[in-house]
């Protein structure tokens, strides 16, 4: 079973096998997240994400999905992105958001990485409500670990006190 931590920090530090981009579709940069990923990690990421392009993701990575690269300067091994979905008040988009975490999980383990770092996907400008991206994100990954998941830690690197507490609550309630 893998062991949740939950902090506030700024993922770019985690010293983790594989760190998790709340990307957007098209691989090549955003704020937020993304931004800060790709400046810490250097353009080595940006890279791999422009190859992804040109080989097997021509029309960007779909909401819900996950690919690895490099981490560049990061001190990381990996950087997982995927795309969670932006967050609508007409239509249920839970299933891809809980996709985000499932899919990283599956490609990290994929990878032979066994500790993982998330952010709080979709919670940004995506517009999640924070609580509901808590108990999703911490729903899908302890479902994850249950099903024999080969990661040992999954940490939440959370970039504000509401985040983290949402995430502890999530977790406690969970």
């Amino acid at each position: 079973m893998a062991r949740l931590e939950i902090v506030r920090g700024d993922i770019t530090d985690e010293t983790v096998d594989a760190i998790v981009n709340a990307a957007n579709s098209s691989l090549l940069g955003g704020g937020g997240v993304d931004g800060a990923i790709h400046r810490a990690g250097g353009p080595s990421i940006l890279a791999e994400c422009r190859e992804l392009r040109q080989s097997s993701l021509p029309d960007g990575l779909p909401t819900g999905q996950a690919v690895a690269t490099g981490a560049g300067r990061l001190a990381a091994n990996w950087v997982i992105h995927t795309v969670g979905p932006v967050y609508s008040v007409r239509e249920d988009r839970s299933a891809l958001l809980a996709s985000a975490y499932s899919e990283s999980l599956r490609v990290a383990a994929e990878l032979g990485a066994t500790s993982v770092a998330f952010p709080a996907i979709s919670a940004g400008i995506y517009r999640w409500p924070l609580d509901d991206a808590a108990r999703i994100a911490i729903e899908t990954t302890r479902a994850q670990a249950a099903a024999g998941s080969p990661i040992g830690l999954v940490r939440f690197v959370l970039f504000s006190d509401a985040a983290l507490r949402a995430f502890e609550a999530a977790a406690a309630s969970a």
